[in-house]
């Protein structure tokens, strides 16, 4: 792997390395990857569950649909833009918040800033 030329070796007691690999399992990185993340101030998250992405995707299909009824009222003249921008950008920060609360790691309160 570029860059990453240094190799550390510790030790763990059963009980530590369990808990090292249960984490990782369940965050879905490898005990290295995951140690990374502690080491950048960040703790992972769990991987999400499998139905989370056939829901973002089935949100996806509904902010298309919605695309295509504006683009249909707006060529009868009925269309407010504003009010339609106003609504996208509803969906999509619900899309975002959706993302980072499930996908995103969060910050490690015990490292953050050093």
């Amino acid at each position: 792997m570029p860059g990453r030329n240094n190799q550390v070796i510790f030790r763990l007691t059963d009980e530590e390395r369990e808990k090292l690999k249960r984490l990782a399992a369940k965050s879905g990185l490898t005990q290295a990857g995951y140690i990374r993340h502690l080491l950048k101030g960040v703790i992972p998250k769990d991987r999400p569950p499998p139905d989370y992405f056939s829901m973002m995707e089935e949100l996806r299909r509904v902010g298309d649909s919605l695309n295509r009824i504006a683009e249909d009222i707006h060529s009868c003249g009925m269309f407010d833009p504003k009010e339609y921008e106003e609504n996208v950008d509803i969906y999509r920060e619900a899309l975002r918040k959706i993302t980072r609360a499930v996908i995103r790691p969060g910050e490690n309160t015990f490292t953050k800033g050093g």
